[in-house]
């Protein structure tokens, strides 16, 4: 499967997860694979999205030892050991909102099952709080979100690139854990320091970017959200391979999977995640480098391996991009369901209920009623439903609001829980939820501001060397 006779130096960089809940036994093939081989091995997991760090600071705000991703022991427990036993590298954005929480627990997982400590390395300075007053963040133009003037902020992060990676690879680590970091730098960090490349060479930075987006939602590339049966058949997706990289040192690379693993890897899938979050494929804008898609050419060498070339780099952006995150109140969610004769008419009728319930009792809040699976995920007029006409069948109502007291979210909830009783005839299997919300928003910060407070420590004996 890989060109173990070429002459360049090669580094492979396999991703275990693309997102915070991902299959837990994923990179166990890809860690089987790298087993056997010699060259630089490294495994990534990216598991954080912007509303997944989100969550993971209101985990935070509970309990000061939390705030890192309640899946690391499903992701790392499994190959811990192998990793270290066989050198495989780890880097992951665990870290979520508490880094040194997870490098912590890492250490915890390595002592109950025997095995040696790792040397964690921990990529520090992504939460702004820590050196920007809070006037400053919310005075800065907001790029993207809702408005964040006049809310109480409960996390700011910023996205930093590869560079603090490398430098903590270079402190000869077996595992890196960072917080918000661009997803991409997961596999641009081993590069730069496998291939000790320069803030300047700015086409192997593109090229690196490139590969680690490719990486960085898993089974996206080898077929997984690619699939639509009938139009696009992928093979044994229940089996599906994630994504290795083979990367050269002229800056070409291959993206393929682990042998005897379903899924595909072509042309067309490798397109489709090129092109996934591009908004501009010649000015696709990380910390490091702007990188130009525009000029890449892909070819199919075998099967389930694809060559990537031709990715162009362009002086890295003067700010970052950080996520702004503040309270919004609490978003109450209820469920009931209606069968057999007559069901439509009743949903509809316990729906009708809820809703003048509410304005009798005077609730306030933003709210929304669906009829689950007819109408509920597209926006659709009533008259244009799929089960206007249909009223011998399985309806489930769902009620959502945001109100911005929590008594007020469970008063909202209670509303279609009543339904068993004082609501239209045969209603069951109600569900009811309360979560506390955050909002999120992004702004662009000077560069110059960022790069002075990152720090790395190492976290070898439960404490800071």
């Amino acid at each position: 499967m890989f060109n173990y006779n070429r002459m360049s130096k090669k580094v492979y960089i396999g991703c275990g997860a693309g997102f915070a809940g991902d299959r837990y036994d994923a990179s166990i093939p890809i860690v089987n694979e790298f087993k056997n081989i010699k060259d630089p091995k490294y495994l990534m997991f990216e598991v954080l999205a912007e509303r997944t760090l989100a969550i993971a600071q209101q985990f935070r705000i509970q309990d000061k030892s939390k705030g890192y991703s309640p899946y690391l022991d499903f992701y790392i427990e499994p190959i811990l050991e192998d990793c270290l036993n066989h050198n495989i590298k780890i880097i992951s954005n665990l870290g979520a909102a508490n880094p040194i929480g997870a490098a912590k627990r890492i250490m915890e997982i390595a002592n109950d099952k025997k095995i040696n400590k790792p040397k964690v390395a921990v990529v520090l300075g992504d939460d702004i709080l820590n050196y920007m007053s809070e006037k400053d963040i919310l005075n800065s133009p907001t790029m993207e979100g809702l408005d964040i003037k006049n809310t109480q902020i409960t996390a700011a992060n910023v996205y930093l690139g590869a560079f603090p990676i490398a430098d903590a690879l270079d402190k000869d680590v077996d595992i890196v854990i960072v917080g918000r970091s661009v997803d991409s730098a997961l596999a641009l960090g081993p590069l730069i320091h496998e291939f000790k490349w320069k803030p300047d060479q700015l086409n192997m930075l593109s090229s690196g970017t490139i590969c680690g987006h490719l990486l960085e939602c898993g089974a996206q590339v080898t077929g997984a959200y690619f699939a639509d049966p009938g139009y696009k058949d992928v093979p044994d997706l229940y089996n599906v391979g994630f994504p290795i990289a083979e990367f050269h040192e002229n800056g070409e690379f291959y993206i393929t999977k682990p042998k005897n693993t379903g899924g595909t890897v072509n042309k067309a899938t490798v397109t489709e995640q090129l092109l996934y979050e591009t908004h501009n494929p010649s000015q696709y804008i990380v910390p490091d480098v702007i990188a130009d898609m525009s000029q890449i050419n892909l070819s199919e060498e075998e099967e389930n391996k694809v060559l990537v070339k031709g990715g162009r780099g362009h002086k890295k952006p003067s700010h970052l991009k950080a996520t702004i995150c503040s309270e919004s109140g609490y978003m109450g969610e209820a469920e009931m369901s209606y069968a057999g004769p007559n069901s439509l008419p009743r949903a509809k009728l316990a729906i009708e209920v809820i809703e003048k319930r509410l304005q009798k009792i005077g609730l306030q809040g933003k709210t929304r009623f669906d009829i689950i699976g007819a109408g509920s995920v597209h926006f659709s007029s009533e008259e244009e439903t799929s089960y206007q006409n249909n009223f011998d069948g399985d309806y489930r109502i769902r009620s959502a609001g945001f109100f911005e007291k929590k008594e007020d979210a469970e008063q909202f909830v209670a509303e279609t829980y009543s339904l068993y009783c004082s609501g239209p005839s045969a209603g069951g299997g109600a569900r009811t939820s309360i979560t506390a919300e955050s909002s999120t928003a992004s702004i662009l910060i000077d560069r110059k501001i960022i790069e002075p407070q990152v720090k790395i420590e190492i976290i070898q004996k439960w404490i800071k060397l």
